[in-house]
């Protein structure tokens, strides 16, 4: 039984002009992360999503418009959208993606629905949703010192005995998170028991909201 503490490398919002530069990074260092993409149309957008699955990392689905005030109008507009998106990444890469996150997470205060509507949807569908517990910090400014982002995920590593979920951005602006990326692997590879891999059907997930479970009541 591998022990190791996994830790999982994930990207947020892409694609975006820094996908290659981040896939170029994991490359070097023969790393696989997890991507949540969003939806996008135009060639260069399609190749990375191509180029993601075809390097061996996992992807994973967003939404396809991420604009909260249209993904969280009603349990349906979410259906609708993620169901846009998965089979768009489907005709595309020829995964369906049943890996999600979402919008702000589990515990976001936007929505309009009960999440507990929207999670119960994806676990009928057999749709994983993961939220993390380890934030780089990358989304507070978009130039954040590739020295916060190292020190903000590396300080919280070894607070978790098996599962690390590192959140991360992958957008036009985050220059630093791309810069402070190889740092960032070369530190956790360098930390005792750890071991980089992507989400896959044994991860345990975190979620910052639970399902809660349905009791049977007496008639």
């Amino acid at each position: 039984m591998d022990t190791r503490r996994r830790v999982y490398l994930t990207f947020d919002d892409g694609p975006s002009a820094n996908t290659s530069k981040i896939l170029d990074v994991l490359q070097e260092y023969n790393v696989k992360a997890t991507f949540f993409v969003v939806g996008k149309t135009d060639a260069v957008s399609i190749n990375n999503y191509k180029r993601i699955v075809a390097e061996g990392h996992t992807l994973g689905m967003h939404s396809f418009s991420h604009k909260y005030n249209e993904i969280y109008a009603s349990k349906e507009a979410y259906i609708e959208d993620l169901t846009k998106l998965q089979d768009y990444l489907y005709e595309i890469t020829g995964v369906k993606s049943h890996y999600v996150r979402f919008p702000g997470g589990s515990s976001n205060q936007v929505s309009r629905v009960n999440m507990q509507e929207l999670i119960q949807y994806l676990n009928k569908n057999e749709i994983i949703y993961y939220d993390w517990n380890i934030a780089s910090g990358d989304a507070d400014a978009p130039n954040l010192s590739t020295d916060k982002i190292v020190s903000n995920c590396l300080s919280k590593i070894e607070v978790y005995n098996r599962e690390a979920m590192i959140l991360m951005h992958d957008a036009n602006d985050k220059r630093t998170t791309v810069e402070a990326l190889p740092m960032l692997i070369e530190q956790i590879q360098n930390m005792d028991d750890n071991v980089i891999v992507p989400i896959t059907d044994e991860t345990v997930p975190v979620q910052h909201v639970t399902a809660k479970v349905e009791t049977a009541t007496e008639p």
